[in-house]
């Protein structure tokens, strides 16, 4: 709460006192004032300047304000026969003398011309408001930690609902009532042979040597966060394209991407921490953007992605695999979703089971690798299979780095092919 402030000083000054002296006594005690009365005199004050009055003397000002003193003074040293202690609030206190005390000790301040009591209320009037200034302060700085304390939202505000994000408790619920499904609970797609096939086919390039996993392990262990992971993992693992037209982005929000297309439906907009494809001026003079719903991801960007098949989720040396996992399942969806609104386009669609598109989760140890397809339930709902296939552990030997390293840059080779010919078959269509 705000800091304590201290008592005014309410003490009599002697022309008060000597104005007090000529009052009638009276057996029930002084007669306050009406707060009408106070109120009407505290706002004539507060309003009117004598130059704004014709007709009245300095005499008269004086004597108008010598008769205010006094009815203030009257109401601040008014005597309690019974002694009782107050029981109103000390915020009511303080919130009264706001409205009282400053504009009387102003007005004795402008027309009190004898040098004591001129000093005396001087000292008053400087100390109530530095007063109210610190009371005022305090109840600020207390309103500043009360908002700063809240607990955070769960969700993220859109600008008409609610969406859950994907780091935040409820996400999975939903996202599975979505029909996003984990590895278990997906059903292996009817290609799996052909993913198991290109993990372990052999590549041109050289691979990695025993120094160089040596050097590649001794950065992942020492990665103080995720960026840092990302950075040191992702230039040895994944493959850059030599094709100009084909590009990748890092942890960049789907602000392209349609809401509510029943998979993402009260969700969060989706942001892989790596996505690859072509840019969007690639598919020219075929307007993709027109035409095919999730195709361009980034909104208002002639550069962006789109229609990637590769997506990934990265996670530093105190990060969640298993959020990973449900944050791939969820970009795999996007990627399957797009894929199918092209195919539909084109009047085609992939075998029932048949999977495409492929994600990968790493934290610079384990790398599992996911394929990705869309088919009908029992009850005729749609849901997004997720499928581990392959999962590897890149530093504990230099053999397993090489296989996972080859495993995943053959899946980028997969995704380019795919991505490919999309989009000749949108272009010439």
């Amino acid at each position: 709460m705000g800091q304590e402030v201290e008592p005014f000083d309410t003490g009599p000054s002697r022309r008060s006192a000597r104005l007090q002296g000529q009052q009638l006594p009276s057996s029930a005690g002084s007669v306050r004032p009406s707060k009408a009365l106070l109120r009407g005199q505290i706002e004539a004050g507060a309003g009117t300047s004598t130059s704004e009055r014709p007709g009245l003397t300095r005499r008269n000002t004086q004597l108008e304000a010598e008769v205010g003193q006094t009815k203030a003074t009257e109401i601040e040293q008014q005597p309690n026969p019974l002694q009782r202690p107050s029981t109103t609030p000390p915020e009511v206190r303080i919130e009264e003398q706001e409205r009282a005390s400053p504009t009387t000790l102003l007005r004795k301040r402008q027309t009190n011309s004898d040098g004591d009591d001129n000093e005396h209320q001087l000292k008053r009037a400087r100390l109530t408001r530095k007063n109210l200034a610190e009371f005022n302060m305090a109840k600020k700085k207390g309103a500043n930690k009360v908002s700063v304390s809240a607990p955070p939202e769960s969700t993220i505000e859109s600008s008409s609902t609610k969406t859950t994000s994907t780091t935040t408790s409820g996400f999975a619920i939903r996202a599975f009532k979505n029909g996003v499904l984990l590895h278990s609970q997906s059903k292996p797609p009817t290609n799996l042979q052909a993913y198991h096939e290109r993990y372990e086919q052999s590549r041109r390039t050289a691979s990695p040597t025993e120094s160089e996993h040596k050097r590649y392990a001794n950065k992942v262990e020492n990665a103080g966060n995720e960026a840092t992971m990302v950075v040191e993992v992702s230039g040895k693992l994944l493959k850059e394209c030599d094709d100009e037209g084909y590009t990748r982005a890092f942890n960049r929000a789907f602000t392209g991407f349609p809401k509510d297309v029943s998979f993402n439906s009260g969700l969060s907009a989706l942001q892989p921490d790596f996505v690859e494809g072509f840019r969007m001026r690639e598919y020219d003079p075929f307007p993709v953007d027109e035409h095919v719903d999730g195709a361009v991801i980034y909104k208002d960007d002639p550069s962006s992605v789109t229609l990637p098949h590769l997506a990934g989720e990265w996670k530093g040396p105190d990060g969640n695999m298993k959020e990973a996992e449900l944050q791939s399942a969820y970009d795999g969806a996007a990627l399957v979703f797009a894929r199918n609104q092209a195919l539909a386009y084109l009047g085609k669609s992939d075998p029932p089971g048949h999977a495409e598109v492929t994600t990968f989760t790493t934290d610079g140890t384990n790398l599992n690798l996911y394929a990705h397809y869309a088919a009908p339930s029992e009850d005729g709902t749609l849901k997004y299979h997720q499928y581990r296939y392959r999962s590897t552990n890149l530093v504990n030997t230099r053999q397993e780095h090489v296989q996972g390293r080859k495993g995943l840059r053959n899946e980028q080779g997969h995704a380019y092919k795919q991505s490919r010919a999309l989009k000749n078959q949108l272009r010439k269509h």
